[in-house]
């Protein structure tokens, strides 16, 4: 798809619709549930998924439709830490049989699953940046909202 991601209809809506174009009104909001882990992860990544799973359940982001994208970075997550536990015990260049240096291909594999789960974190809001893209449920007060603040015209 070309072009900037659509917004969900809840960001516009906080916005004040900014953009002024009709919102989806039938956009779907499926209950957050935590998915079962599937069986096929790795160690690694059964661990990394019984790590975010809670994390993002108690932030209202993550739902049964969202097994297959959490299952794949988890995976992706278990590859990386996999190839880069490799990578510690081989040196990063290689020399081939016909005395040609040569990048290790635990590297390749390391770079391709960081790009894999860069792309995953992005959809789960994992990042920092994806993060301030995300609308979550309340959890408690914000660190950066204070009592001082209902009185602060700018807060009214």
């Amino acid at each position: 798809m070309r072009g900037r991601k659509p917004v969900p209809t809840v960001l516009k809506l906080i916005n004040g619709n900014p953009g002024k174009r009709p919102l989806n009104r039938n956009e779907p909001k499926p209950v957050t549930a935590i998915p079962t882990c599937p069986a096929h992860l790795s160690p690694t990544g059964k661990a990394e998924w019984k790590r975010l799973a809670r994390y993002l359940h108690d932030l209202g982001i993550i739902s049964e439709l969202d097994r297959a994208a959490l299952a794949a970075y988890c995976q992706a997550y278990g590859r990386w830490v996999e190839a880069e536990r490799k990578l510690k015990e081989t040196p990063t260049l290689l020399r081939t049989p016909a005395g040609y240096v040569q990048p290790s291909p635990w590297l390749a594999i390391s770079n391709k699953n960081l790009e894999l789960m860069h792309k995953f974190m992005s959809e789960l809001g994992l990042s920092p940046v994806s993060r301030s893209r995300v609308v979550t449920r309340s959890i408690g007060p914000k660190p950066w909202e204070t009592a001082a603040d209902e009185d602060d015209e700018f807060f009214a």
